[in-house]
């Protein structure tokens, strides 16, 4: 039905003179007339009765102006939903991303953003690289946070940074305490792991594979919060990010390795073809 009819309906039944409802639409009274003529050969119905007191509903024409007040005032409550959105007084962003990247660069990003724009809600999921790719493929999410390279081309990628994936240790492992450690020396070594298939734990096997050595994988979590506390109360190493060590836990030491260098490409990907919602597109830039 169009809106623009339900408009002169509502006009007429406030104003109960064509006339009246003609000039505050800035219509004719003959186009206000077809209108009216028009939305009744739709409804089946007579609306309105002319007397010489004015125009008089019919009941027919109460219960239509009824619901076509609901109608268009709903119709106003869309269209200011939908400016709200777009100036970002209201919106939702829905993301994904690995361990480091929800713990360690996502935070912040919508801590800046939010004080820009407090009225945007954020939904956040954290999983591995490959399960962020699929939901955002199945558009379950708005922007990705993920190792790249892709496994398929059907994303927009923007990199944003190099993340350094470091050894650590507890201070007291043997390790720990060498003042040069070589390559060679991690032959054996126990391990705390990322799951395995992950983007990261392929990555990192695939180092020490070419680097021609094997550790001895203890056991595999997800959070680096996990693997630190693990690695602090065992004798066992792990290899992290960078940016999940602080200079302050002292529970926890770096440890340089000679000849081993672990690095990933870290990005943020959205479906390509499909347009982002306002509020993601204007806090993607705030992730880096």
């Amino acid at each position: 039905m169009d809106l623009v009819l339900l408009q002169s309906l509502l006009a007429l039944a406030d104003h109960r003179a064509v006339t009246s409802a003609a000039r505050a639409l800035y219509v004719t009274q003959p186009a206000l007339s077809r209108r009216l003529q028009q939305l009744e050969e739709e409804l089946g119905k007579k609306l309105f009765v002319r007397s010489r007191t004015g125009v008089q509903l019919t009941e027919a024409g109460r219960i239509a102006t009824d619901e076509a007040r609901a109608i268009v005032e709903r119709y106003g409550r869309i269209k200011e939903l939908i400016r709200a959105q777009e100036s970002l007084e209201t919106g939702i962003v829905r993301l994904g991303g690995g361990a480091t990247a929800v713990s360690f660069l996502v935070p912040k990003a919508i801590a800046a953003f939010q004080k820009q724009h407090p009225g945007v809600r954020f939904e956040v999921l954290e999983q591995g690289s490959r399960e962020v790719e699929a939901d955002v493929l199945a558009e379950r999410i708005d922007l990705g946070l993920v190792t790249l390279p892709l496994h398929s081309r059907e994303f927009v990628v923007r990199q944003l940074a190099q993340d350094k994936i470091v050894l650590v240790a507890s201070p007291s492992h043997p390790l720990a305490k060498k003042k040069r450690v070589e390559v060679s020396d991690l032959a054996g070594q126990g391990l705390v792991g990322f799951q395995a298939g992950s983007a990261i734990r392929q990555l990192i096997d695939a180092k020490l594979r070419d680097a021609g050595v094997s550790m001895n994988v203890q056991m595999e979590l997800r959070s680096i919060a996990a693997i630190l506390g693990m690695v602090a109360s065992t004798q066992n190493l792990a290899f992290v990010s960078r940016l999940g060590v602080s200079a302050r836990d002292a529970d926890i030491r770096v440890i340089d390795v000679r000849g081993l260098t672990i690095q990933r490409r870290l990005g943020v990907v959205s479906k390509l073809g499909r347009p982002l919602s306002a509020a993601a597109r204007a806090f993607s830039p705030f992730l880096g």
